[in-house]
């Protein structure tokens, strides 16, 4: 299960002692090397092993579907589901030779084990404690609210950093727009979420199957909050309750895809591509990175099939129309390095430190091509001190939070970091890229409303084109300690720590 100093759910503690939430890919070159495409999986198969998921990635159409489902039950596996629209077949097996076996099918271009730990049942336990708002809080912001705020709106320094508040006199975003939260759940029965709503766009993929069973894609009690913060940043209604959405008119639909040990894994993170790519969504927000390997390698049977099967499905919902949106990250990487050491993979089960060259070893969905990946800034405007980076890696930037010790909000907002919607009815404080994420969601979502036939192309090149460019700055000493902490490269236009610069709602609805 994720705690909140875990890298799986891209959460961070700051020096303060916060408990923050945050997250964090490329496509594939090629498919893994596989055997021969006509040999056939032996007739005897064991069924001792450890029961896991696998993804199947196939070539061809209906027919090849049908011929390796039925290897797949020849080689001892259980199809779960098949996605012939992107070639992704699900399947569980006990057969420690499946893998090695599938991949001799003909029509078989990839195929690789999900995780490392057997399928058994999950226990629930806490990820993390968030800041929750307190009543003195809310009261004091309140009393400073104008009339035309949402009470807790004073608190929302992340706004104005984006111009989203100058946005909303304009437009609060088309109804006719939904954005996807494909995450840990979202609470729909939340006063400041349920006005905005679609249950039609919503289910749960835990399995790699869809559930539509009502309130599926809500978290459960003790499951994380993670998602429903991720929500109201998005599309909290601007209704005179509480805090306000950066784009507070559009739809928000909650895809749950975390298990309820807060892990994210192969066949979830597909079946949500391709539910959202059929369901009308515009956009997707993805604050997370695709358990149990921080980076997936290409050049592995295993991980180069699960950077496969989930390129397949981005690619699939951005041919739909749909703007995937994705976090960089909370490990301080520079994501265009040479190498960066990965002490953390796999996370559901023994990780071993490893060096991986992140131009083959990918963080999915975020270092996709076509993905738009998100760092974060502080209150100052400045890269959060925990966030990735990488020139060439980082599309935009966005307000996800950081410790008052390094960047502090000008008056009357007292936290740095960011305040949004929690289960239950409750607000609270959670920082992190997951929290950057949801405010490029949010302008996205406001480009679409703008220009309602835009192509998803033409809204990621609005995004960029319209984001208020960034120059690197001073050397950057986040902690004043007079260590470089981190080299940005590039120019003001692009450069690795803010991409195309800051987003701007403003500029988003005015053309």
């Amino acid at each position: 299960m994720a705690h909140l100093g875990s890298r799986r759910t891209r959460a961070l503690t700051l020096p303060v002692g916060l408990a923050l939430t945050a997250s964090l890919g490329f496509l594939p070159t090629g498919a893994a090397s596989a055997a021969p495409a006509d040999a056939q999986p032996t007739a005897a198969v064991s069924t001792d092993g450890p029961k896991l998921s696998y993804v199947v990635n196939t070539r061809g159409g209906h027919g090849t579907v049908k011929q390796v489902k039925k290897a797949i039950a020849e080689a001892g596996g259980t199809v779960v589901v098949a996605y012939e629209q992107i070639g992704v077949i699900v399947a569980h097996s006990q057969n420690p030779d499946f893998a090695q076996s599938i991949r001799r099918v003909r029509g078989v271009d990839s195929a690789g084990a999900t995780r490392t730990n057997p399928i058994v049942p999950q226990a629930t336990t806490d990820i993390g404690v968030e800041q929750p708002l307190s009543a003195e809080q809310a009261r004091d912001a309140a009393a400073k609210a104008t009339a035309e705020q949402d009470p807790m709106e004073p608190l929302q320094w992340d706004l104005p950093a984006i111009k989203a508040d100058q946005a909303h006199q304009k437009t609060l975003g088309s109804s006719k727009v939904t954005v996807a939260v494909i995450d840990t759940g979202v609470d729909d029965t939340h006063p400041d979420l349920a006005p905005n709503f679609n249950r039609g766009a919503s289910a749960s993929c835990v399995s790699g199957a869809p559930d539509t069973t009502d309130g599926a894609w809500r978290p459960k009690t003790g499951e994380s909050d993670h998602g429903t913060h991720v929500a109201g940043t998005i599309a909290a209604a601007k209704n005179g309750v509480g805090v306000t959405g950066v784009a507070p008119g559009v739809k928000v639909a909650g895809i749950k895809v975390a298990n309820p040990d807060g892990f994210f894994y192969t066949e979830s993170i597909v079946c949500g591509f391709v539910w959202a790519a059929e369901h009308g969504v515009d956009v997707t927000n993805n604050s997370y990175y695709t358990d149990p390997w921080m980076f997936n390698c290409k050049n592995d049977l295993d991980q180069g099939a699960l950077v496969e099967a989930v390129a397949r499905a981005t690619r699939y919902a951005e041919r739909k129309g749909t703007v995937n949106v994705a976090s960089a990250g909370n490990s301080k990487f520079d994501l265009a390095s040479g190498a960066i050491e990965d002490t953390t993979s796999p996370n559901d089960t023994t990780a071993a430190t490893r060096t991986i060259d992140p131009r083959e070893c990918l963080d999915i969905p975020a270092m996709l091509p076509g993905v738009v990946t998100v760092s974060a800034t502080g209150a100052k405007g400045l890269k959060s001190s925990y966030s990735n980076y990488g020139n060439g890696v980082i599309d935009v930037a966005a307000p996800g939070g950081d410790s008052t010790v390094y960047q502090t909000p000008a008056p009357p907002a007292t936290s740095g970091l960011i305040l949004s919607t929690l289960p239950g009815g409750k607000y609270g404080y959670k920082a992190g890229t997951s929290m950057a994420s949801p405010h490029v969601a949010g302008v996205a979502a406001l480009i679409k409303s703008t220009h309602p036939h835009a192509s998803a192309a033409a809204v990621k090149a609005l995004l960029t084109a319209e984001a208020d460019a960034t120059a690197c700055g001073a050397p950057y000493d986040f902690n004043g300690d007079g260590k470089i902490d981190a080299v940005c490269e590039g120019g003001k236009n692009r450069n690795g720590f803010y991409g195309a610069g800051v987003v701007n709602a403003l500029n988003a609805v005015r053309w």
